[in-house]
């Protein structure tokens, strides 16, 4: 089969369009031939040997997020029955969907809803997951709150806007880095938007929401986006940080460590979140709030939004437009294009 592999780390020129040995399906497992498969940050992450918690030793076939068609059950699997149309996370560290064939365990492997089309299915498990977990299982968002979402119009962002309002946030500010992508968040139903790149954005935030500061946070900048994002955090306001776009380290400025650890009045609080631990650890409620998601999806509440759809060979282009953070919505590729 065709596949993408990676024989070092370093820039997106390490991918490279090959050929491997099909894969088969051990006990317990689906080997699906690949129809979409989407393109995630978590990706560049470990192509670039960003610190990440699962290891990943080279030569490698990146790509979590698949659709596409059962094609055998290994020992032990009775359904999806051969033929049924799906979509899942693949390999068990959570990498190998760049190809044509891949396998995944069958208890993450979900059978696509009519009306779902495999660019839009592998387009919801790690993003859409991602945001209805931070924002519900998490943040434990409540109606009549305010949230403000970073990366508001990126694959995990757009997500996040929408179903914030659906989970009945009064006030749901986007921010994020151009023109572009603020008219995107506005579209994706953000009541406010900021450029985090400006100087004042803090307080345009606060301006808001009348003075008081967000009540949830969702963070995916680092470095100084980050500390400047804990500014605008309310009393028993909680901040969840689910990237690190910006490649820097989380900061604390003096008067920030002050006001966030030595005023406990504030009752706020920090969580670190990772989608791959909550399958690993917690797949009944991974698995639930995706289902809950799919719903949403299929009844119109909330829409996946595709930015541009690419051949598996231009996996490297897919990564250079994710790093240079030019993309809304999420990245496919299709394996079969070449063929």
């Amino acid at each position: 089969m065709k596949a993408i592999r990676a024989h070092s780390y370093g820039t997106p020129d390490v991918l490279t369009y090959e050929t491997v040995a099909d894969p088969k399906p051990g006990l317990g497992q689906v080997l699906i031939k690949v129809e979409a498969v989407a393109v995630n940050y978590s990706d560049i992450m470990r192509r670039s040997n960003t610190p990440y918690p699962f290891p990943t030793p080279l030569p490698y076939i990146p790509g979590g997020e698949v659709a596409g068609v059962v094609e055998a059950l290994g020992e032990g699997v009775t359904e999806p029955l051969i033929g049924t149309p799906v979509f899942a996370l693949v390999g068990n560290d959570g990498s190998t969907g760049y190809a044509q064939y891949a396998v995944a365990n069958a208890p993450q492997v979900i059978p696509i809803p009519p009306g779902l089309s495999m660019e839009e299915a592998c387009a919801m498990v790690v993003a859409g997951t991602t945001a209805i977990l931070t924002l519900k299982q998490i943040a434990h968002l409540q109606a009549g709150e305010s949230v403000l979402i970073q990366g508001a119009s990126g694959g995990v962002g757009s997500y996040a806007v929408q179903l914030a309002k659906v989970l009945g946030a009064e006030v749901v500010i986007g921010a994020a880095s151009s023109p572009a992508k603020l008219e995107a968040a506005t579209s994706f139903g953000a009541d406010h938007v900021v450029d985090y790149t400006q100087p004042d954005w803090p307080e345009r935030v606060r301006e808001f929401t009348g003075g008081r500061g967000v009540d949830v946070i969702l963070e995916m900048n680092g470095g100084a986006v980050f500390t400047q994002s804990l500014n605008c955090l309310a009393p028993f306001g909680r901040v969840v940080v689910y990237g690190m776009a910006s490649r820097e380290p989380l900061q604390f400025d003096r008067d920030t460590i002050v006001k966030f650890f030595y005023s406990p009045a504030l009752n706020q609080s920090l969580n670190v979140f990772n989608l791959g631990l909550w399958f690993g650890l917690q797949p009944q409620k991974a698995v639930a709030a995706l289902q809950e998601l799919i719903g949403l999806v299929a009844s119109g509440q909330v829409k996946v939004q595709i930015a541009q759809v690419l051949p598996l060979s231009k996996a490297a282009q897919a990564h250079r437009l994710i790093e240079e953070r030019v993309t809304t919505g999420k990245l496919i590729l299709k394996p079969w294009d070449e063929a």
